[in-house]
């Protein structure tokens, strides 16, 4: 049974470099403890329909998926309805909670 998590946290090395991609995703149990994926990890469960990671953008639900660029694997989000890049735009793990 997949299990859903809210992202509402990421950690990048470089924020404002766009060469560099997420290396962690977490957010907030329903008990109000926090959790932390490292960015494989989130691949994984996702591949293994262990979890659905989400976002939320003005009260709308997207669900985070796997793409691939050279090889590469990384999380987005699914294509909505605002231009900004939803999980970039989230706070960093560290400072957020």
């Amino acid at each position: 049974m997949t299990t859903k998590r809210w992202v509402s946290c990421i950690n990048k090395p470089d924020r404002d470099s766009p060469l560099e991609r997420i290396t962690s995703i977490g957010g907030n149990l329903p008990d109000g403890k926090s959790w932390t994926l490292k960015l494989y990890d989130a691949i994984k469960a996702i591949e293994d329909k262990t979890y659905e990671f989400y976002v939320t953008v003005d009260d709308e639900t997207i669900n985070v998926e796997i793409a691939e660029r050279e090889g590469r694997k990384y999380l987005k989000t699914k294509p909505d309805k605002t231009k900004k890049d939803n999980l970039l735009s989230l706070p960093s793990c560290s400072l957020w909670g």
